[in-house]
């Protein structure tokens, strides 16, 4: 749809009038607006959590799967923030009960925490399953040889480097009482 150039500069001047908060008071109000579920957000670390737990969540994960690739570490990147913001539903879905009277806002709040539940768990089983597959292609690719190392390895056989072992297969957990409280990366974005 064409608009006309009266339409159009009444919206010029429209939009000089509503540029957003001025004050520190209203820019601190809305900073965290755009923030729905945390998935690729600046900050997945919000104020009143605690750094350190998510560093440490993210240095537990990184021992567990030890990514080789940038791929791999992305996916690493899916599980650790998936396993973080369901500890935060986790702690949502208790305050609906502590803080919401029974009746329909409560089902309401309730049906829209089991809906970013299910998300976040998809994510993460997809995740896990796709750094398995991944680190599976990776090992059962041949080592890149140079020319010299094919010559030495057509007079002399080589022995096998040992295949690590795989990870372990995770298991969403049904309740909280499994997962910490909170847990790890509030660093830098490396990126």
């Amino acid at each position: 749809m064409i608009i006309s150039g009266k339409q159009q500069e009444a919206n010029r001047r429209n939009a000089q009038r509503s540029s957003g908060p001025k004050t520190s008071d209203g820019k601190a109000a809305v900073r965290l607006n755009a923030l729905k579920y945390g998935l690729r957000a600046q900050s997945t670390v919000l104020t009143w959590e605690r750094p350190e737990d998510y560093m440490r969540l993210w240095d537990e994960m990184e021992a567990d799967w030890r990514p080789q690739t940038r791929t791999e570490q992305c996916y690493l990147e899916t599980i650790v923030t998936s396993q973080w913001l369901l500890q935060r539903v986790a702690r949502s879905e208790a305050e609906i009960y502590e803080r919401t009277e029974f009746g329909a806002e409560r089902f309401v709040l309730l049906a829209y925490v089991a809906k970013q539940r299910a998300q976040l768990e998809r994510s993460f089983r997809t995740a896990v399953a796709d750094i398995q597959q991944s680190q599976k292609d990776r090992r059962s690719q041949p080592l890149p040889q140079t020319t010299q190392s094919a010559q030495a390895a057509k007079t002399a056989p080589t022995p096998r480097a040992e295949a690590s072992a795989p990870p372990p297969a995770y298991v969403m957990s049904e309740g909280t009482e499994a997962q910490p409280v909170s847990c790890a990366p509030a660093a830098t974005d490396t990126r």
